[in-house]
């Protein structure tokens, strides 16, 4: 586990159900200040320039942080584990990634491959990247409307439907044989 996980566990633990900023700010660098300074007994080091802080919250605002006489870099997100954590708590930044992803990739869709195929590719690979993570997503209504946006123009895609053909939504789901559920 490396420091910077420790770090995010151990705020994540001791800081989560205090609700006064300021009471959360002094306890943040406090638990920060212990971690620092058991890790330095252990022989681990804790490189100041690379760490960062971020506070997740509605309102979000920096905190102050000095650990070696060095303020920790506030920052509105980063990447942790292959997901991208924001400020907010919000994962529209992170659902529009993996689609931008697949746009790139749209030439799969409407290939000469075999009908089935590009089915069974949206199924089996589209859908288990694109969702990757997704139980753990608290969605707004904007944000599934996103992600049912996006199933709806891969369909669309794999059966070479254009959008000025005026085919309706439910008629594209049965013509793809009822795929509209997530694969389990």
């Amino acid at each position: 586990m490396t420091m910077m996980m420790m770090m995010i566990f151990v705020v994540s633990l001791y800081v989560a159900p205090i609700k006064g900023m300021n009471v959360m700010s002094t306890v943040l660098v406090v638990v920060c200040d212990k971690l620092f300074e058991i890790g330095r007994c252990c022989g681990m080091e804790m490189n100041v320039e690379k760490t960062e802080v971020m506070r997740i919250s509605r309102q979000p605002f920096s905190v102050k942080i000095m650990i070696d006489q060095k303020q920790l870099e506030n920052v509105e997100s980063f990447r942790y584990l292959g997901s991208i954590l924001t400020n907010d708590g919000r994962y529209t930044c992170e659902i529009k990634c993996r689609i931008a992803a697949f746009n790139k990739r749209r030439a799969l869709l409407t290939s000469t491959l075999d009908l089935e195929l590009r089915k069974k590719l949206v199924k089996c690979c589209i859908w288990r990247i694109a969702l990757y993570g997704a139980e753990t997503w608290m969605l707004r209504p904007v944000d599934q409307k996103c992600l049912e946006s996006f199933e709806m123009w891969c369909w669309r895609r794999v059966e070479k439907i254009s959008c000025t053909d005026h085919v309706r939504n439910e008629e594209v789901l049965l013509k793809s044989e009822g795929t509209e559920e997530y694969p389990a």
